[in-house]
Formats: C-alpha cells, structure tokens, sequence
C-alpha cells in the first residue's frame, strides 16, 4: 500500500498549494466569490462536471449499480439531466445577471422583500450539502488507512476548508480542474474497464445475474419519478450549482459548457452502475451496497492504479464538498449576516474587506460543518431533508420568476414559506424518507404562489424593467464585466 499511500498524499498536498495559489489571484469580491466571472469553456465544464459529481455519485452510484444494476445509473442520469437543461434553458439568463446569490436573483425579479427568508432556506440546504460530503470522508480514509471515523472527518474536512478559506472559488475552481481529471481516469478510463474485465465480461455478467439488473427500469417507475423531481429540478436552483454558473465568462460559455458537463454526468451515470453490476458478480454477498466500491477497488486493482482509483473518490467528494462549503458561506454572508444586520453593498476600496468577510464566513462554517458532520450519523436522511427544503421551497418563486411574468414578491413569498412548511410537517408525518413530502409540498408551494400573485398588486413595473435590463446583460455594475485570463481557458 505504500505506493497507494504516496498517491494520495502527493493528491492531498496538491490541493493545499493549490489553495495558497488561488490567495493570490482573489483580491476582490467577485475573484474570491466566483472567480472574476471569467472562466472558459474548458476550465467552466471541467468544474461543473466536478461539484455535480461528489460522493454519492461515485460511491452511492456504485452502490445502486450493485443492487438495482443498470437502471441504478438513474440517481445521477437524472442529475446530468437536471444540468442539461440548466444550462440549455437557463444558464445563460442567470450568468447575465451579474448577481451572487440565488437570493439576490429574488430581490431583483420582485423588488428587494424576497431574499431573507429563502436565503435562510438555501443556507440549510448548502449547509446540508456540505455536511453530507465530509461525512464520506470517513468511509474513503477508513479503506485507505483503517482511520477512526471522527478522525477522517477531521482530516478531509481541514483540508477542505483550508483551500476554500484559503483562495475562495479560485483554489475551488484549480482543485477541481484536477479532482475532474483526476475522476475521468480514475473511474471512466481505469476502473470501468478493469472492473467488467474481472467480472468476465458482459456475457458473463448477463449469465450470472437475474434479468431485471439489465432492465433500464427496473429500480421502479416512482423511484425514477421522484429523482426527477428531486435531482434535476435540484440542479436547476441551487446555490452550489448557480455560483458556478456565475463564474462564465460569457453566457455562451454557461451554456455550451454546461452542456458539455451534462453530457459527460450521464457518461458518469451508466460508467457508475454498470461497475456496480460487475461488483454484484465478483461479490454477490456484500453486507451493504455501498460496500461496492471500496471493496472491488481494495482487491481487485492493482498497486497504484488502487490508489488513483481511491484519490478519485476523495476527488468527487472534495469537489461538493468544496463547492457546498462556498455556496454556503456565500449565503450566509451576503444573503443572511448582511440584511439583518442592515448593511447595503460595499464599493471601492472596501472590496478588499469583503474579501476578508467571506473568508471569515468560510473557515466558521466550515468549522460548523465538521462538527456536525461528527455529530451527525444518517447521510441519506439529512440530504433528503435538504433536498426537500430546497426543491418544495424554492423551486417555484424561483422558476416562476424566470418564466411568469405576473408573479409577485407577495406570491414569492408565500410560496418559500408554505412549501417549506408543508415540507417539514409532511416529513413529520409521512417520515423523512417518504416521497409525499416533496410531492405535496410542492404542489402547495405552486398553490400559493399562484393565487397570491393573482390576488396582489403586479410587480412595479420599473422593478421588471431592471429585471430586463439585467437578463439582457445590461446594468450590471461595470467593474463585475469579464476579463480575458489565460489561465480561465
């Protein structure tokens, strides 16, 4: 394991410089929170791609390749295509916005009294999001050097935060180009192959297994349903993905670009679940799904290519939890700390100072975030919570207000607070894994945002003239105008 070993700590201490590199570059606002808003195609795919596919699309994708077989590719399938129309569709708008938050959006499209209340919402959800992703420290770094649980989180998470804290979405953005490359060869290029191979092929696989695990249905119509509802439509407002949105130079970048990301998820998709299926062959008695992974890496690759194997889920879980981490920090600086506080944007030469601001924020929840990541035990029940925050909250004032003209600040409103509410009572009811939740709390969300927009005053109609103005890319401040750079290629 020694060569394994180095593999990971040459990755490790990678990261790190790479932090301390990208302190160099964030000398405003906008550099340290979205990277000057000018990254290319290639280094605005690669990062996408990255913070999209985290742990539990490598891992947990796995996992349900080995249970459910082919149709197991579902989960993160429908997260490619969640990105997939966030950039064809949507992209493009957002990146011409010039905001920072999907909060700020809000105020813009329904005149500045809708932003507190789902920033507290978004905040949760990223929060969440960040939590979930260091926890999966400690399953990487239990395989890797039978490490106490508490101790990885420690490990991964200070390294996490370091960077993060260190260069904002500049370290972000230069750590995920490689945790992206280091992902494409590590799991498309090195264990696809070796890992069908070792199961004796397709025929083999299709010889020894019911036919149900090549069913491209067969994890069940209603699950595919509620993955929909909750991955692709996830991807189309949160505030992990929007900040890397902001990060385009041009809008066209955001949406070829992210074309290019969604494309290459669902690659990752049906790559995750057919390794799955050559698992379920090698070991069909494994005590749990999620096992797959480490276990056919741990025997069944060899030294060296292990350890690149091993990097590249410490790469995807690095990515969203990198990723989580800013947009939460982001939220709660600018969306949450800033109003109640009553504090309006700085300009000037105050921008350095925001700089150290949201440093602050990233580093104290960061903090937050490992310690309830050790704190807390279920995974799969605190993503479903912020799933469901997210998607029964916010996806209608947010969507209504790209696409419906009429709604109102009002409607917006009433929607963030009975679709969350319906949310967590549902959850209190039906239980936090039951699918009604987002069902019905949805619904309510789009019930209430409906009527109370048609029953109140429409929206001033300067307020939606500024909304044009900025979805055409006009009235943007002009020191957040893109710049070429020759490293944002």
């Amino acid at each position: 394991m020694a060569v394994d070993y180095a593999v990971i700590i040459v990755y490790l201490a990678g990261m790190l410089a790479m932090g301390w590199w990208g302190m160099r570059r964030a000398k405003s606002k906008s550099e340290f929170l979205v990277a000057g808003r000018r990254l290319g195609p290639w280094m605005y795919s690669g990062t996408m791609a990255a913070i999209v596919l985290g742990g539990a699309s490598t891992i947990g994708g796995v996992g349900l390749g080995y249970q459910y077989g082919l149709s197991g590719a579902w989960m993160v399938f429908t997260i490619g295509l969640g990105l997939l129309v966030l950039s064809i569709f949507f992209s493009a708008r957002i990146a011409r916005l010039k905001v920072y938050t999907v909060s700020e959006m809000l105020d813009l499209r329904y005149g500045g009294r809708a932003g507190l209340i789902s920033g507290v919402v978004m905040w949760a959800y990223t929060l969440m999001l960040a939590v979930t992703s260091t926890i999966a420290y400690a399953t990487i770094f239990d395989v890797l050097f039978d490490m106490n649980r508490t101790v990885a989180i420690i490990l991964g998470g200070t390294i996490v935060v370091a960077y993060s804290t260190l260069g904002g979405m500049w370290s972000i953005t230069l750590t995920d180009m490689v945790q992206f490359v280091v992902k494409t060869i590590g799991v498309l290029l090195l264990l696809l192959p070796i890992a069908v191979i070792k199961a004796g092929g397709f025929s083999e696989m299709k010889a020894k297994l019911p036919t149900e695990y090549f069913d491209p249905l067969g994890i069940g119509g209603e699950t595919i349903f509620t993955y929909v509802l909750i991955y692709t439509f996830g991807m189309l407002i949160g505030q992990d993905i929007w900040q890397r949105v902001f990060t385009a130079r041009t809008d066209r970048t955001a949406r070829w670009g992210g074309t290019v990301a969604g494309t290459y998820c669902l690659v990752y998709a049906i790559a995750g679940a057919v390794i799955g299926t050559a698992a379920k062959v090698m070991y069909p008695k494994l005590p749990s799904a999620d096992a797959a992974f480490a276990t056919i890496v741990k025997d069944e690759l060899p030294v060296g290519v292990r350890g690149l194997v091993l990097a590249a889920a410490l790469a995807a879980v690095m990515s969203t939890s990198s990723g989580a981490l800013i947009a939460c920090a982001t939220v709660a600086n600018n969306d949450i700390w800033s109003r109640l506080r009553g504090a309006v944007t700085r300009s000037g030469g105050e921008e350095h100072d925001e700089v150290k601001g949201n440093r602050a924020f990233i580093l104290i929840m960061g903090v937050a975030v490992i310690a309830i990541a050790i704190a807390l035990n279920n995974v799969v029940e605190a993503l479903t919570v912020a799933y469901n925050l997210l998607v029964g909250g916010l996806l209608v004032p947010i969507l209504g207000g790209l696409l419906w003209r009429r709604g109102t600040a009002a409607g917006a409103l009433a929607a963030v607070s009975v679709g969350g509410l319906a949310v967590i009572g549902l959850m209190a009811s039906y239980g936090i894994l039951a699918n009604e939740p987002v069902y019905y709390g949805l619904l309510s969300s789009l019930a209430a945002y409906v009527i109370v927009s048609l029953a109140t005053k429409p929206t001033d109609a300067v307020v939606l003239t500024a909304w044009r103005e900025r979805l055409a890319g006009r009235g943007a401040d002009s020191d957040e105008a893109p710049a070429a750079d020759p490293v944002a290629v």
